[in-house]
């Protein structure tokens, strides 16, 4: 069993990374404390050096190794944010350092990766696999593997962040964030916790995992980390198929409730990210605030969701924030089937204006669904003001003699 981390290192943590990492700013939501019915403050580590919290573990575990491993150098593996941390800050310790990357990593992840200095290997098709090559590679080459979540240096630099929190804002009661291998959460709920039990008071934590890579219930259930099979998910940053072991312990003796959400729940948190708070969060950072919509959480007092990176790849922001609007009820593809005569879009845009929704696309074709040769089929993308407006433009089509049919994912 490895030794829990006391305050005082968090501390001491603390103190060493002040010049390395930003105090993120703590920012009061009030859409979300009406969904929550209690104040929300949005702690905004998207805008952490490097996009997310990870530059806190990377650097501190970093910057306990000995001369000798310095020399050696450090390898690690990761889909972006920890290869990015442990980069900038071997960059900044004068450390070599390689990166495992699996194909098909975000473009910006990894040129701001190289940006850094690392030498960056692309091999294998999932981050479980860099990771087991950045293992051969330390044991063929001797340099120090820095994993990304299973390690006590990584606990408490991540911890720091839970430090951050309370002092911002002293009252608070409720802390939320994901829950990938488990580093960011064990090392929170540890500093917070201890930190409040100090003045006297208790803070209660909450994690959050996508509904498609939940290991830690079943974890929770079996008593020891247990690894599951993970279906996609746009929360890429928190897609691990089994906590950690160090993180696990602490996860399971200082973490109030876990709760999953859906892929839907956190296109919409994104879309309620970028229209309320006006930031832009990666979806692995935003789950705390999916949870609020979707529910998942219950009012407890002051509440800080913890928004963890921000590093999203700008072509899959557009795609899930078309996904948001569509899962708000905002956007959505209606079949319309239609008379092959010349006019019949002018008329359906006429009565779609009327209502005040948007025409965003159109695709026309005479082929396929089993249309006679005097049929079309008109398909239309709208954006509406929600599920009410697009009912409404729904019954005005019907009301015209028209027969508009949804289109779901």
């Amino acid at each position: 069993m490895t030794a829990a981390p006391t305050l005082a290192e968090f501390r001491a943590a603390a103190k060493s990374l002040a010049g390395v990492i930003s105090h993120t700013p703590t920012e009061l939501s009030r859409a979300l404390g009406d969904v929550l019915n209690a104040p929300v403050l949005l702690k905004m580590e998207n805008l952490q050096r490097t996009g997310s919290f990870k530059i806190r573990g990377a650097t501190y575990r970093l910057a306990q190794l000995t001369d000798d491993e310095r020399r050696r150098g450090v390898v690690a593996a990761s889909a972006g944010n920890h290869a990015q941390g442990v980069a900038l800050a071997a960059q900044s310790l004068g450390i070599p350092a390689t990166i495992f990357m699996p194909l098909g990593v975000p473009v910006p992840k990894l040129l701001a990766t190289r940006g850094y200095g690392a030498e960056v290997i692309l091999e294998g098709e999932t981050v479980a696999t860099s990771l087991r090559l950045a293992a051969e590679f330390a044991e063929r080459t001797g340099a120090v593997l820095i994993h990304p979540f299973d390690h006590r240096d990584i606990v408490i630099g991540q911890g720091t962040l839970g430090l951050e929190v309370i002092e911002d804002v002293p009252d608070v009661d409720t802390v939320i964030m994901g829950i990938g291998g488990g580093g960011l959460i064990a090392g929170v709920a540890s500093a917070i916790k201890q930190a409040a039990a100090e003045a006297g008071r208790t803070v209660r934590v909450i994690g959050v995992q996508a509904e498609n890579a939940a290991a830690v219930p079943p974890s929770l259930e079996a008593g020891h980390p247990v690894e599951i099979r993970t279906q996609p998910t746009i929360a890429d940053g928190i897609l691990v198929a089994q906590p950690g072991d160090v993180p696990f312990e602490l996860i399971r003796d200082l973490v109030d409730e876990v709760v999953t959400v859906s892929e839907d729940d956190i296109a919409r948190a994104l879309l309620v990210l970028l229209e309320h708070a006006k930031v832009v969060v990666e979806p692995a950072g935003a789950v705390g605030v999916a949870a609020i919509l979707a529910g998942k959480v219950r009012s407890a007092g002051t509440t800080v969701p913890i928004l963890s990176g921000g590093n999203i790849d700008p072509m899959l922001l557009q795609r899930v924030v078309a996904h948001g609007l569509a899962a708000s009820g905002r956007y959505a593809t209606v079949r319309i089937p239609l008379p092959d005569r010349p006019g019949q879009l002018a008329k359906i845009s006429e009565i779609l204006a009327q209502v005040g929704a948007n025409v965003m696309e159109v695709l026309h074709t005479r082929h396929g669904h089993g249309l006679q040769i005097s049929d079309m089929i008109l398909q239309l993308s709208i954006e509406t003001r929600g599920p009410e407006h697009t009912q409404l433009a729904l019954d005005e089509l019907r009301a015209s003699g028209y027969d508009p049919q949804v289109v779901q994912d």
